[in-house]
């Protein structure tokens, strides 16, 4: 062999051993920087989701502190809670009964049960003048259904118990006894209800202090604190003017 042919050979051997051996290095620079891509990536991965699950995070909680801060303000200034004591009610009502009450842009109308401050009684003297009174010496927060508004002209025969306004007789299947104890709140009847103030009475009439009475007599509208809407007692709960036909 020629001595030109074997050093040829010697250093193409060399020759290619060097690119190979820098195609080695060159294949291991672009899999550690695939490596660290990748790292880069994952990492990258796990900081989004740990910012998503903190974004969620606060928004249920932001979503919780709303929902509480409007169920505060709710029952502390639409919706407040009453308990019935008594059986004036009856059987509407039942002592114990937890109700929901609102006073929110509430106008009291005929059939409402509504829950009033008794401090004060207005009833007609002898001369047919709105007088002021004193109210029950001890419950100071009454609950009745109103039967009559201002400007109505309200008549009880006490004899049959028929309960008239404006010359109608009342249909009432919500009372559990009939109307036929006058309570002397009056001289006599038919009369007319002020203007801004309401007559009420207790759905169990013959057991049942309301404006009947001296002690109640008229309610003036301001005296009315708002209307019960439902009934919130565990064992008995739902509406409570199912029984108003």
């Amino acid at each position: 062999m020629p001595a030109g042919s074997e050093k040829g050979t010697v250093l193409s051997f060399f020759y290619y051993r060097s690119t190979a051996i820098k195609q080695e290095g060159d294949f291991s620079i672009r899999l550690e920087m695939e490596r660290d891509r990748m790292e880069e990536q994952t990492q990258l991965e796990k900081a989004t989701k740990k910012n998503t699950f903190f974004s969620d995070l606060a928004e249920v909680l932001e979503t919780i502190f709303v929902s509480v801060f409007i169920v505060i303000m709710l029952f502390a200034y639409v919706i407040r809670p009453v308990t019935v004591e008594g059986q004036s009610m009856e059987a509407t009502l039942q002592n114990g009964d937890r109700l929901l009450m609102t006073d929110l842009l509430y106008t009291p109308e005929r059939g409402d049960i509504v829950i009033i401050d008794n401090d004060h009684s207005y009833v007609y003297d002898e001369n047919g003048n709105l007088i002021e009174g004193d109210g029950l010496p001890q419950e100071k927060r009454l609950i009745k259904r109103v039967i009559a508004v201002g400007g109505d002209e309200i008549n009880i025969d006490f004899n049959t118990g028929a309960v008239s306004v404006n010359g109608e007789v009342l249909n009432e299947p919500y009372i559990k006894n009939a109307t036929i104890i006058n309570e002397g709140a009056f001289l006599s009847y038919p009369i007319e209800v002020p203007e801004g103030y309401y007559f009420v009475m207790g759905d169990n009439r013959q057991n049942s202090t309301d404006s009947r009475s001296s002690y109640v007599g008229f309610v003036p509208e301001e005296a009315v604190l708002g209307k019960a809407i439902l009934r919130i007692t565990p064992s008995n709960f739902g509406g409570i003017y199912d029984n108003m036909e």
